[in-house]
């Protein structure tokens, strides 16, 4: 058996309503802290649904200042002025409260805010240095699993983006409570359900850290989001639907921390990049053309997923991954989310530059089941207009 290592989060809570008593959960888990720094984002903010664990870690005896500045694909400007924040509340613990980018965002809230590195010397794998503040996150998505990564996204330009990868950004308390993503709507649903599904497709195809912790987390997410996706789209409120998709998510978190992603997300980035589609959306739409060119090298172990995603599925191996691309395609159409390239405003005319950024994301290319090719990224796009 090939040697791996495997890192996640200590302490994971799952369980409908645990916001509401937040305060007392991270109370036990830190009993010295004192003046607590939730990074949420303003429409979250909007939503009344940050004031009940607010309020409790106030009952518990914190201090609490929000950080509301948090947008999508957060920029440079606004992850140091959520640091400066930090430093001027005298911050001893961090909790993220939203989406992945607030998550994201949090992360490097704690480990800047007591350090004298800059943004730009983290930047890349192990970067990091000494210790940071207590981490709490807090989902209010099923998608990113960013509660239980250990990376950090940042856009660093009008379309470029730079990860900050380091064992410093697990937190220390991931706590999952559906109650929190009751008002998601059908299409951010879908399309960050979709985003969880490609974390546990790809990582367990990764080509170098692919092990077996990852593979069983990874299988039983993919379990987890294809049996409730479509009934979270159609039914939002069904709390036990809502809290499978988020340790669904959770699950494929871990899984992809552990044996990263590859081509899907590599693909995926410069269309959001470059036209500003919403990351989930943005994996979807190249997902069945990926998983299409990766066949060769990977319908073994697309089979036993496509035994988990469509249980009916038969035959030989590429019949089985055929099935699972169909299913997945399936789920895009029954959710309502686009499934074109060309109804997100691209056209022929982006391809190059669609695919001359894509090659650019070396280190998730290298992750992918099968060796990738401009040429071959250019066709995987074309094939996805």
């Amino acid at each position: 058996m090939t040697a791996f290592a495997f890192s996640t989060v200590a302490h994971i809570v799952s369980e409908p309503g645990a916001a509401s008593r937040l305060g007392e959960i991270v109370r036990e888990r830190f009993p010295s802290s004192r003046r607590a720094l939730v990074v949420t984002d303003a429409g979250f903010l909007r939503t009344g649904l940050a004031e009940m664990p607010c309020l409790d870690l106030k009952r518990q005896g914190f201090t609490v200042s929000v950080f509301s500045g948090v947008v999508a694909d957060p920029p440079e400007d606004v992850v140091m002025a959520a640091v400066h924040f930090a430093r001027a509340n005298d911050a001893d613990l961090v909790i993220g409260l939203g989406g992945g980018s607030s998550m994201d965002v949090a992360k490097l809230v704690a480990v800047l805010a007591a350090s004298e590195q800059p943004l730009a010397a983290i930047y890349g794998i192990g970067k990091v240095e000494g210790s940071r503040l207590p981490l709490v996150q807090v989902p209010t998505t099923a998608g990113t699993g960013s509660e239980v990564t250990n990376i950090a996204i940042v856009t660093t330009g009008a379309t470029t983006k730079m990860g900050v990868v380091s064992p410093q950004l697990y937190a220390d308390l991931a706590v999952l409570d559906a109650a929190l993503t009751l008002g998601l709507p059908p299409m951010v649903t879908a399309a960050t359900g979709i985003d969880a599904m490609v974390h546990a497709i790809e990582a367990y195809t990764s080509r170098h850290k692919k092990n077996p912790l990852s593979d069983t987390l990874a299988r039983q997410a993919l379990e987890l989001l294809s049996r409730n996706l479509i009934a979270a789209c159609e039914n939002g409120s069904r709390l036990e639907v809502r809290q499978a998709m988020l340790l669904g998510a959770c699950l494929a978190g871990q899984a992809f921390s552990n044996a990263p992603v590859a081509a899907v997300h590599a693909l995926a980035y410069p269309v959001g990049g470059i036209f500003h589609v919403a990351h989930g959306l943005s994996n979807s739409l190249v997902l069945p053309h990926v998983l299409r060119f990766n066949a060769p090298a990977a319908a073994p172990l697309y089979a036993e997923l496509a035994a988990i995603a469509v249980p009916h599925a038969s035959g030989s191996a590429e019949a089985r991954t055929e099935a699972l691309i169909a299913a997945m395609q399936q789920t895009a159409r029954m959710t309502g989310i686009q499934t074109t390239l060309q109804q997100v405003g691209i056209t022929d005319n982006d391809l190059d530059r669609l695919a001359d950024d894509a090659m650019l994301q070396t280190r998730l290319l290298g992750n992918n089941p099968r060796e990738m090719t401009r040429e071959d990224a250019r066709a995987i796009y074309a094939a996805a207009l």
